[in-house]
């Protein structure tokens, strides 16, 4: 939050530095995280004088160029070569001397510098408005209405407002500083306490609102009290639009406003003046001259004034007149009551909403304004009769008109001050340092807690209703804390902890060790948001009730969109070679309940192996990832013999992997559908495992060990031309079960389809490691087990050896 240091001062007089006021706001829990300078006018007009226009004629080299002299106040008068059509003799303009830098709204700063132009010296530039950030036009030169000295600066004609400002890191608790005003309030209490002021501050005026006349009333219904708690109005007519003044213009700008027109500008200025938000009707658009705050049935339409149509919600809070809605009550305005340069007749309204109901508006539609982001975190709701006059006397004051309505006040749920019982003894507990009770006294008065009535040892106090997030005697030692000081309380030098007897997580020992493990072989871990888009929903998906935005609108159901995000965002920077894994869970709704699993995630893409000296780079592909995964199942104790289609829309081409008839891990190339949408250009690879399976394995897992052969292994090959479409799978099956004693291991390690094979064929190249564990094999026995896994191939699968 941005909070301009000048227009904090405006509200109690003080002569502290901003550096000692940050320090203090940081230390009282407003944390400033910045501050930076503002000038209304980019570069303060430096080098920028008045400039009499004393000749003006053709330049002799260009059709479309002038040749000027001009007084700046020096000795002698300069050339100036300018392009602006409406330069002429006798005009007092402004001029950027030689030297200047001047900043163009659109473009970089500018240096002005002596140069030729088509043959003739210019020593300046005459300029427009917008070079030198004093408007919009660009029509031609600036043409000063009024004579003024040559060489006078520009800065003690146009007023150059000069502020700070702070960035403060507010926490979503403290509604009541989200304001100039608010955070005012908070400093002047710890300068007070710090007796470094000694005056309360105070709002400006209203003393000179008057309603000049009630001829022009309009009525207020509120049909849902629970959700608008409090609604005023009242109506300006006769009024002219027209900019703010600068001074306002120039506050809003430095926290980061466009001003639009006084009316805008005015109700802006007030919300971050008060922390109250306001919204202004065209009076005259307001259909039968009613005001009803109320729910609007589903299905109904409101066209906002971001030119969107959008569908309401039967618990959508509205401000509607007798045609329909208006606004999204606290959210956003309509178009259908928008102020515009037409209007000349104003509803200003100021409410107190329901913040979960204003939440779950903005939630539903995508929405984040500075209304709703006060209303959801609470407003102060005495604060509202005094926005609006001080609104109305700045929209009287700058655009003329008169209050032509007594303000309406309906409030029929009044909101009371808390009452909360403190006891001295606890303060000394909880802070560990005893405070004099005079100080806290003191304190809590600086901070407009009342002390209503005194009994032993304690107090009880009223708390005011703008503070939101003080609720209990624990929130009251906090202010107290605060504003006396953290560091005013003592550390001692001797610290006491106690170190409790904790048992090893199991499984957080596993995935730590496979996670080191993934990390030698080259990937990097990410971690992802649990709540993903609603466009990745399937059948089962978790919708959240109130979702943060669309982007978060239901728990995760896989692992991949998440990484292929991450690839995306490193491809797009130009980090190409990627091992991306993830741990986490995925949730879905089943007939018998919500379910959640754990999961563990691979992703590949670009190169596998990068160019070097030594080697070419090489292409990560599926099988790459594939031995990945078979490593670390065949680590774990896992035998996989079962594969079967993957149905998994987030992969193309995948395969699933079973074991013992429970799924165990997807692995295909990620979708190319997917990779669109997610802007990943380039061809990716993703293995997803059931960890909970996993762990459950590795958990009940019983580990043995066996001693080191003692007698040889043997390989045999086969080179056999099968249908293509057996699998090798079946092929390793087949083989174990010829041959179950002596058979240890199998290996595809060439594949061939081409010249000398027939057509609807392919060559598997197998190797057979055999071996037995009390005796060394002879030649027979050897010819004999190959023989029986070579009929079992035949017989099975139609297989023939090659010649």
């Amino acid at each position: 939050m941005k909070i301009a240091y000048s227009w904090l001062k405006d509200y109690f007089p003080t002569d502290i530095s901003l550096e000692d006021a940050a320090e203090i706001l940081t230390d009282i829990g407003l944390e400033v995280e910045g501050v930076e300078s503002f000038t209304s006018i980019p570069g303060n007009l430096e080098g920028v004088v008045v400039g009499h226009v004393l000749t003006c004629g053709k330049h002799p080299n260009a059709d479309r160029l002038s040749l000027t002299t001009v007084d700046i106040g020096e000795s002698d008068p300069v050339q100036i070569v300018c392009g602006a059509p409406n330069v002429a003799e006798g005009q007092y303009v402004l001029v950027a001397t030689v030297g200047a830098t001047i900043y163009p709204n659109d473009g970089d700063p500018l240096k002005i510098k002596k140069g030729k132009i088509r043959g003739e010296v210019s020593m300046g530039m005459i300029c427009a408005e917008d070079e030198l950030g004093l408007g919009q036009s660009h029509d031609g030169i600036m043409v000063l209405k009024e004579a003024a000295t040559p060489g006078t600066p520009a800065s003690e004609l146009f007023k150059v407002f000069n502020d700070d400002v702070l960035e403060i890191g507010l926490t979503p608790n403290r509604s009541d500083a989200m304001c100039h005003y608010g955070v005012a309030r908070d400093l002047n209490a710890a300068l007070r306490s710090r007796h470094q002021v000694h005056v309360p501050l105070n709002l400006k005026s209203t003393a000179d609102f008057v309603v000049s006349d009630t001829t022009e009333p309009i009525k207020i219904t509120i049909k849902d009290s629970d959700r608008c708690m409090r609604y005023a109005g009242l109506r300006i007519s006769g009024i002219k639009m027209t900019e703010s003044p600068a001074w306002m213009q120039a506050r809003l700008k430095s926290i980061g406003l466009r001003p639009i027109n006084q009316v805008v500008d005015v109700t802006n200025f007030v919300l971050h003046e008060t922390g109250h938000p306001l919204h202004a009707f065209d009076a005259k658009k307001i259909a039968g001259q009613h005001i009803i705050v109320q729910t609007m049935s589903a299905g109904n339409k409101l066209t906002t004034l971001d030119d969107v149509e959008r569908t309401l919600h039967e618990e959508d809070l509205c401000i509607c007149d007798e045609q329909g809605p208006l606004v999204l009550a606290g959210v956003f305005g309509g178009e259908r009551a928008e102020v515009d340069n037409n209007t000349t007749d104003i509803f200003l309204e100021s409410a107190l909403f329901n913040a979960v109901s204003v939440r779950k508006t903005a939630r539903r539609h995508g929405l984040n304004t500075d209304a709703s982001f006060r209303y959801e975190r609470g407003v102060d709701p005495e604060m509202s009769i005094y926005a609006l006059r001080r609104a109305a006397l700045l929209i009287k004051s700058i655009g003329g008109g008169k209050i032509t309505m007594n303000i309406d006040d309906v409030y029929p749920k009044p909101v009371l001050p808390k009452e909360i019982t403190l006891r001295f003894e606890k303060v000394q507990a909880l802070i560990g340092k005893n405070i004099p009770e005079p100080t806290i006294k003191e304190i809590l008065s600086f901070l407009d807690i009342k002390i209503k009535r005194e009994v032993a040892n304690k107090v009880v106090v009223e708390v005011p209703a703008y503070r939101a997030d003080v609720t209990r005697e624990a929130d009251l030692i906090e202010e107290v804390l605060r504003i006396y000081g953290f560091n005013n309380v003592e550390v001692s030098g001797k610290m006491t902890i106690s170190v409790p007897q904790k048992r090893p997580n199991n499984r957080t020992h596993i995935e730590d060790t496979v996670s080191q493990k993934l990390c030698g072989r080259g990937f990097s871990e990410c971690v992802n948001n649990s709540l993903t888009k609603s466009s990745f929903a399937t059948d089962g998906a978790v919708n959240i009730l109130n979702p943060l935005s669309t982007d978060l609108g239901i728990m995760r159901m896989s692992l991949i969109p998440g990484l292929v995000e991450n690839a995306a965002y490193n491809v797009n920077r130009k980090n190409r070679h990627l091992k991306l894994f993830e741990w986490g869970n995925v949730y879905q709704k089943t007939s018998h309940g919500f379910q959640e699993d754990a999961r563990l995630t691979l992703l590949m893409t670009g190169a596998t192996i990068e160019e070097n000296w030594l080697t070419p780079a090489q292409d990560s592909r599926v099988f790459h990832l594939s031995g990945t995964l078979h490593h670390f199942l065949e680590s774990w104790g896992m035998d996989v013999i079962d594969y079967r289609p993957c149905t998994n829309p987030l992969l193309e081409g995948g395969i699933a992997l079973f074991h013992q008839n429970r799924w165990l891990a997807d692995i295909g190339v990620v979708n190319p559908d997917l990779r669109k949408k997610l802007d990943l250009s380039q061809e990716a690879f993703v293995a997803e495992m059931n960890w909970t399976l996993i762990e459950d394995h590795i958990n009940s897992r019983k580990l043995t060990f066996q001693n080191i052969p003692r007698y040889p292994a043997v390989r045999r090959d086969l080179a056999l031309v099968l249908p293509e479409d057996i699998k090798y799978v079946d092929l390793v099956a087949a083989a174990q079960k010829a041959e179950r004693q002596l058979l240890k291991t199998v290996n595809l390690f060439d594949v061939y389809k081409g010249k000398n094979i027939p057509e609807g064929k392919i060559s598997y190249a197998l190797s057979f490691v055999l071996q037995d564990e009390n005796k060394t094999l002879t030649d027979k026995q050897i010819e004999k087990s190959i023989q029986r896994i070579q009929s079992a191939l035949e017989e099975n699968f139609a297989a023939s050896l090659r010649v």
